[in-house]
């Protein structure tokens, strides 16, 4: 036996991860701004890449790349299929917007029709920006001033303010009385209980600006733990009046807003643009009742190679660096429209298989909604998991029911009775919300009861998983929705706050 060193030839597969691989990879990760950002400065850098023309399809001078795709990057594409699929596809409609020519679009226009701007509406402006003006306005004195912006420091995003007076006095150099004189001018700041301390001091501040604040509106505020905690009687002592005027005191609280500070900083919604379409459609052979699914094409990349500007720069490139220069920007143009392309085609066959995996979902709502996992969808589309995964990130689809994210279709199993047969966990929160919505306010379902009610239908599930889901769906345990229940105040109550500020949240509903 010899042994010593020596020189073997072996032949493996691998996988490299090229720039062009790595940046699809990258794509993938992208949500709709941030691929339209990319793009855009693909746009700026890249001289070959041109906005696409539109419907119309592209000019004489912006062609198509050929997509005959070599052999080896075929491969290549095959085994990266993570490098091919998501990216979260969002184009502008800037380009088709336009019209063409500038000027010619403004043919037929009157002079006094309101341009695109005078839609947006005004930012509304922060809480500070709006204190620090009335502050400007409402003391001219420099102490007095100085005092007022210690305390604005103190503001919270709800419009409270925190700090210790003797600390700010403290601070300031000045006596408690001159610090707590400020702080009382600056409850007249708009609106009514910003600067307050605590809850019914704000709520306080805005039934004086309504001339409610009588005596037993004071007691009602001095014992706001017992409105969270539903002691009707205890509280009608305490506050001196009778059931009606009880009744009425507690609906008036429910009109106050014990978060003045956030009516500033409002940040608006963004409506979701879909990637798809989903609508009901017959099949042309056998007449059957099917469904139809097309790509949102208002919000596909319109991205062109300018093959004839390629053309006349290698013409005109004399040196081997502006070849080569040239050569590396047609490639990376070229990489770019195949990669929106290929993941075009993969999002809708994900989405075609998702559909027709969840066809009782479409047709009859949640409660027929089937688990299903990534490997489901990846075995039937012959994808990696993780290209799934990231196809149905952040990809939306409308349809007939609602629109929907694609992960939203992706739901873990739970046991039924019968052999052999899962339920899904989305149609069971769905049936938990049901039977919580249905129940009488006077006697809640406990946990218990909605296990028995559930196995009562064949699901099998721990009171523990119904624990689970309740609280994930922000439902309030069956005590506190008793004591809503007394209340008259519904059922989407917080639980995680303690004393006065759940009273708050229960007159009021909650921030979101």
């Amino acid at each position: 036996m010899r042994i010593g060193p020596s020189l073997i030839l072996a032949s493996r597969q691998t996988l490299a991860m090229t720039p062009q691989l790595q940046q699809a990879i990258k794509l993938l990760q992208f949500s709709h701004l941030e691929l339209a950002a990319f793009i855009q400065q693909e746009l700026e850098k890249n001289p070959l890449l041109a906005e696409g023309a539109g419907d119309d399809g592209p000019t004489a001078e912006q062609e198509a790349p050929i997509l005959d795709t070599p052999t080896d990057t075929a491969e290549a594409l095959a085994a990266a299929a993570p490098a091919l699929a998501d990216a979260d596809e969002r184009w502008t409609r800037e380009h088709a917007d336009r019209g063409g020519d500038g000027a010619a679009s403004r043919v037929g226009q009157r002079d006094d029709a309101p341009g695109a701007l005078d839609f947006v509406s005004e930012r509304p402006r922060s809480l500070a920006v709006h204190v620090l003006e009335q502050i400007e306005l409402m003391f001219a004195e420099p102490a007095e001033r100085r005092i007022a912006l210690k305390l604005a420091e103190g503001l919270d995003e709800a419009g409270y303010c925190r700090l210790d007076a003797p600390a700010v006095a403290e601070a300031c150099s000045v006596g408690l009385d001159v610090v707590e004189a400020v702080w009382n001018r600056l409850r007249q700041i708009e609106p009514a209980g910003l600067f307050a301390r605590t809850v019914a001091e704000c709520l306080g501040a805005q039934l004086a600006e309504r001339n409610r604040l009588d005596p037993a509106m004071k007691a009602m505020l001095d014992n706001l733990d017992l409105v969270a905690a539903g002691e009707l009687g205890q509280l009608r002592r305490r506050c001196g009046v009778d059931d009606e005027d009880l009744r009425e005191m507690l609906s008036e609280l429910r009109t106050l807003d014990p978060r003045p500070g956030q009516a500033f900083d409002f940040e608006p919604i963004q409506p979701v643009a879909p990637d798809l379409f989903l609508r009901p459609a017959k099949d042309a052979d056998t007449g059957e009742e099917g469904w139809h699914i097309e790509l949102n094409t208002d919000a596909l990349p319109k991205v062109l190679v300018d093959r004839n500007y390629h053309a006349t720069l290698m013409k005109g490139a004399r040196a081997k660096t502006d070849r080569d220069f040239v050569a590396e920007r047609f490639q990376s143009a070229n990489w770019l429209v195949k990669t929106l392309e290929q993941r075009a085609t993969t999002i809708l066959k994900v989405a075609r298989e998702i559909v027709r995996q969840q066809d009782g979902f479409f047709r009859h709502g949640v409660s027929a909604l089937k688990p299903l996992v990534l490997r489901d969808i990846a075995i039937a589309t012959e994808l990696h998991e993780s290209t799934v995964s990231r196809v149905t990130s952040n990809k939306y689809i409308a349809t007939p029911r609602g629109i929907f994210e694609l992960k939203y279709f992706f739901t873990s199993a739970l046991p039924a009775r019968t052999p052999g047969v899962v339920v899904s966990s989305e149609s069971v929160r769905s049936r938990i919300r049901h039977l919580v919505g249905a129940e009488s306010s006077g006697a809640p379902l406990s946990d218990d009861r909605i296990v028995d009610l559930l196995k009562g239908e064949g699901i099998e599930i721990a009171r523990r998983t119904v624990a689970k889901y309740r609280e994930a769906m922000r439902i309030p345990s069956s005590a506190e929705r008793r004591r809503l229940g007394r209340l008259g105040l519904g059922r989407s109550l917080p639980t995680t706050l303690p004393g006065a500020a759940i009273a708050s949240q229960a007159l009021t509903g909650p921030a979101d």
